[in-house]
């Protein structure tokens, strides 16, 4: 759909500009978008390889073990459908860990896998149990220590200081975790309070 989507307004704008005759703008702006996308690629190619290679170290040497057994008792009360051994854990717990060190495109697929495994605990049901839409609230609003994609695109436009929006970012997506697990919270208790309550 999304695809669709998007094929319809290229169409629609390319469509346009022939009306208003501003066709070598539109030519213009795509090559140097195009220009644009591969200097930022390089760019978020580099910090992503330096913090997955990061990431790496901190697996082999057991720190991301240790981080899962502390964010355990957390997690567990987060998500009390969910039994502690279930494959479904590792992986929610996986994803968070990913997220809070910046590592968007490797927390994607372990995201997904956490979904498909809440998805069996659920019985294959195609409405979302509580525990999905906890894990879909969490992974949107995930806390990151070290945003590396939008460090990396300062960095490719040359700012002064492209480290300087971390504390700012840290304290706003705390907020926004927050207010997730809150509002998840507040909706399945107004649920379970309605009669029309389902786990």
């Amino acid at each position: 759909m999304v695809n669709l989507v998007w094929v319809a307004m290229t169409v629609i704008g390319v469509v346009y500009a022939m009306i208003n005759g501003t066709m070598e703008a539109v030519n213009k702006a795509v090559f140097e978008g195009a220009k644009s996308g591969v200097t930022i690629c390089i760019g978020l190619v580099s910090v992503l390889i330096f913090w997955l290679g990061l990431m790496k170290i901190a697996e082999e040497a057991g720190l991301l073990k240790k981080l899962v057994t502390i964010f355990m008792p957390l997690v567990k009360k987060l998500f009390p459908d969910v039994p502690k051994d279930h494959p479904a854990m590792g992986f929610i717990l996986s994803n968070m860990m990913a997220n809070l060190f910046g590592l968007g495109n490797a927390a994607t697929p372990l995201g997904i896998k956490a979904m498909e495994r809440l998805k069996e605990l659920n019985g294959g049901q195609d409405e979302a149990s509580r525990s999905m839409i906890t894990f879909l609230a969490l992974n949107t609003s995930a806390i990151t220590l070290i945003p590396a994609t939008v460090i990396s695109i300062r960095m490719t436009y040359n700012s002064a200081n492209p480290t300087d929006i971390v504390g700012v970012t840290f304290i706003a997506q705390l907020l926004s975790m927050m207010g997730a697990i809150w509002i998840d919270r507040y909706f399945y208790n107004k649920r379970m309070k309605s009669g029309r309550g389902k786990k």
